[in-house]
C-alpha cells in the first residue's frame, strides 16, 4: 500500500506539535511516504525535521501559503492517493489502508474523510457526528460510510488526479473553510466524497490558536465561497444567513468587510455551479 499513498503535512510555526505527529506517522504499519510542507516557519521547523526524520521529505515554501501549501505536497508526489494531515493531527494505524481499499473498489470516489477523535480522551468531533447522519446514500463497500458533499482537509485522503485537476486549495483563503471550494468543484466534475468512520484521525488541538481571527477569516472565506460558486439568489441567501449567524460576535463580522475587499477578485474568478447542483447542496445543508 505504501507505493499507492503519500501523506502530506502542511505546517507553520508549530515545530513541537509537528515532531510528535511525525513520530506517529513514520511508525504506522502502512509505512507511507511522508512529505512536510513548511510554510516559511521561523521556529526552525525545517531543520528539526531534517535532523530527526531524514526519511521525511521537506518542501520549504518561500512564504506562508496556508492551505495551498498542501498543493505543493500533492504536486511533488507521484502516488495515486494523498492523505492530508495537520500538524496537530495523526492517522490511526490501519486507517490509510482502509481508505485505499475503498478507493480501489469505488472508481468514482475522490475523497475519503475519516472520523475525528479529539484530545487524549478521544471524544468524537461534532463534524464527524454531522457527517455520520448525512442524508445522502450509504456506501455499501464500507460499513457505516455515507456519501457527503464536503470534507475535512486535515482528516481526508484524496485521489490525487481529480484533486489537482480542480486546482487544489485556493491560496487566498489561507486557512479555515478552505475545503468548500474544492468540494463544490469535485461535485460539479462528477466525483463522489465519502465519510468513512472506520478510518480514524486523532486531533490534539494546538495551543497556538487565535479564535477571534479564525472566526473572522472563516466568515470571509465562507462568503467568498458562496460568491464564487453559487447562483445569484443562492449566494444572497447564504450570505444573509452567514452574517446573521455571526451577529453576536462583532469581531467576527469584520470578516464580511474583508470579503467585500476581495470583491474584484471574486468577480474575476466567479464560476457559478449549475442551479440543480446548487439546489442539491442547499437541500443537504438544510438536512443538517
Amino acid at each position: 500500500m505504501s507505493s499507492d499513498l503519500s501523506v502530506v503535512v502542511a505546517t507553520y510555526n508549530r515545530r513541537d506539535e509537528l515532531m510528535q505527529t511525525l513520530g506517529r506517522l513514520t511508525a504506522m504499519p502502512e509505512r507511507p511516504a511522508v512529505v512536510v510542507v513548511d510554510n516559511a516557519s521561523q521556529d526552525g521547523t525545517a531543520g528539526a525535521v531534517a535532523a530527526a526524520y531524514p526519511e521525511v521529505r521537506v518542501i520549504r515554501a518561500a512564504e506562508n501559503l496556508g492551505c495551498a501549501g498542501r498543493n505543493l505536497g500533492a504536486e511533488a508526489v507521484s502516488t495515486e492517493y494523498v492523505a492530508f494531515c495537520d500538524d496537530d493531527m495523526w492517522w490511526a494505524d490501519g486507517s490509510l489502508a482502509r481508505a485505499v481499499a475503498l478507493f480501489d473498489t469505488r472508481p468514482a470516489l475522490a475523497v475519503v474523510t475519516a472520523r475525528i477523535l479529539v484530545g487524549d480522551e478521544g471524544r468524537e468531533d461534532p463534524v464527524s457526528r454531522t457527517m455520520a447522519t448525512s442524508p445522502m446514500a450509504e456506501v455499501p463497500e464500507a460499513p457505516g460510510a455515507r456519501l457527503v458533499l464536503g470534507f475535512v482537509a486535515g482528516a481526508s485522503v484524496v485521489r490525487r488526479a481529480p484533486f489537482l485537476a480542480v486546482g487544489g486549495f485556493e491560496r487566498r483563503l489561507l486557512i479555515d473553510a478552505e475545503e468548500e471550494l474544492v468540494g463544490i468543484d469535485l461535485m460539479v466534475a462528477g466525483w463522489e466524497m465519502a465519510y468513512v468512520p472506520e478510518a480514524v484521525v486523532h486531533h490534539r488541538p494546538s495551543n497556538q490558536r487565535e479564535p477571534d481571527a479564525r472566526r473572522r477569516r472563516r466568515l470571509r472565506n465562507e462568503l467568498w465561497c458562496a460568491w464564487l460558486r453559487s447562483p445569484p439568489m443562492d449566494a444572497m441567501r447564504v450570505s444573509a444567513a452567514l452574517v446573521w449567524s455571526a451577529r453576536a460576535r462583532p469581531r467576527t463580522l469584520f470578516g464580511a468587510v474583508d470579503a467585500l475587499a476581495g470583491a474584484r477578485w471574486v468577480r474575476r474568478e466567479r464560476r457559478p455551479m449549475p442551479r440543480e447542483q446548487s439546489a442539491r447542496l442547499r437541500s443537504v445543508r438544510a438536512a443538517g
